[in-house]
């Protein structure tokens, strides 16, 4: 049996676990051969792939990144790109694809699984917005590598008496900035699923400065102002129409200093919070959905991807997150907006 091997998308830490998990269990427990897909859906439909042993991945649990690359390619995005991946497939006699991906990598999982490749996926994504799963591998290190910016910005504001302002990933889900924001004790936390008001901020800065020299402002990067509010941010879209990095901080920082007169200050975490070694949680997470999807592939069971429920890891089918993306939610958001 042949089983393919790709990441695809953005970094994160924790990949590279996964795709130690995956090799070690199915060459010694399944006695499969895998074959490893450098740079993504662009690898399988390149040909560009090398066969992976155990030795292949001896010491790569804590290693950050991805030892096979990676890229944001979309097959069905790609003239011919469907058609390459089938031929692709074929050539190597794969009888089964694991693709590890966030929601747009996923969703060419899909697309190839309906096309014919069986394909079984495995979620990434330190955004943590993959419906189906309560979590997905690199969440865990980014919340914790933005929790610990969070901490050491706190004496920085309370020795200069400043307002910080940090400026988290998350475009459409606010999951980093939500989850760090709470752990990290920021006193006005801002995601997209939520939007804001500047004049409240303004307000709830001037009352705790009557008791308390600095303030913490967490921000995803796809905060949006509310409809009818009276400050209105300039653009800070790209050409695609996602959020660009940088840019809904700085405005929001220039906003909260000409209306209080307290001096602020703006750090952006960026690609920092991919990067590194990925922390026990995600180790643990990846390995157990490695597993999974191994298994799975040698039982074939396909068109399905490695969720956590609970405690439990199962396999769900791929029209479960196809199209759709994991806000954070309510309750969550009343608990970090409410402290």
């Amino acid at each position: 049996m042949r089983i393919g091997l790709l990441t695809g998308g953005g970094d994160c830490p924790g990949l590279n676990a996964a795709i130690r998990a995956v090799v070690k269990r199915g060459t010694a427990e399944h006695g499969v051969s895998i074959m490893g897909f450098h740079n993504g859906w662009q690898g399988v439909i390149d040909g560009d792939a090398q066969p992976m042993s155990r030795e292949d991945v001896s010491g790569i649990l804590v290693a950050g990144g991805t030892m096979l690359g990676t890229a944001r390619c979309h097959p069905h995005k790609v003239e011919g790109g469907i058609e390459a991946v089938i031929e692709t497939a074929q050539s190597e006699n794969l009888d089964a694809l694991i693709c590890i991906g966030g929601d747009g990598t996923l969703r060419a999982a899909s697309k190839v699984h309906n096309a014919g490749v069986p394909v079984i996926g495995i979620p990434k994504t330190i955004d943590n917005d993959v419906v189906g799963t309560d979590s997905s591998i690199g969440f865990d290190t980014a919340v914790s590598i933005a929790t610990e910016a969070i901490d050491r910005l706190h004496s920085t504001a309370e020795s200069h008496n400043r307002v910080m302002v940090v400026e988290l990933m998350g475009r459409h889900a606010g999951w980093i900035a939500v989850a760090a924001g709470v752990a990290g004790g920021a006193d006005i936390i801002l995601a997209p699923e939520r939007p804001f008001d500047i004049d409240d901020i303004v307000k709830k800065i001037r009352h705790r400065h009557r008791h308390r020299n600095f303030s913490i402002v967490a921000v995803a990067e796809g905060a949006v102002p509310a409809e009818g509010s009276s400050w209105k941010p300039s653009e800070t879209l790209d050409a695609k129409g996602n959020p660009i990095a940088g840019q809904i901080g700085a405005q929001i920082t220039q906003a909260i200093e000409e209306a209080t007169g307290f001096a602020t200050r703006l750090t952006v975490l960026g690609y920092t919070q991919r990067g590194g070694v990925p922390t026990p949680t995600d180790r643990l997470l990846a390995t157990r959905f490695g597993v999974a999807a191994i298994d799975a592939a040698v039982e074939g069971n396909t068109g399905v991807f490695t969720a956590l429920r609970g405690e439990q890891v199962q396999m769900r089918p791929f029209k479960v997150m196809a199209g759709k993306t994991k806000f954070v939610s309510d309750d969550l958001l009343d608990t970090a907006i409410g402290l």
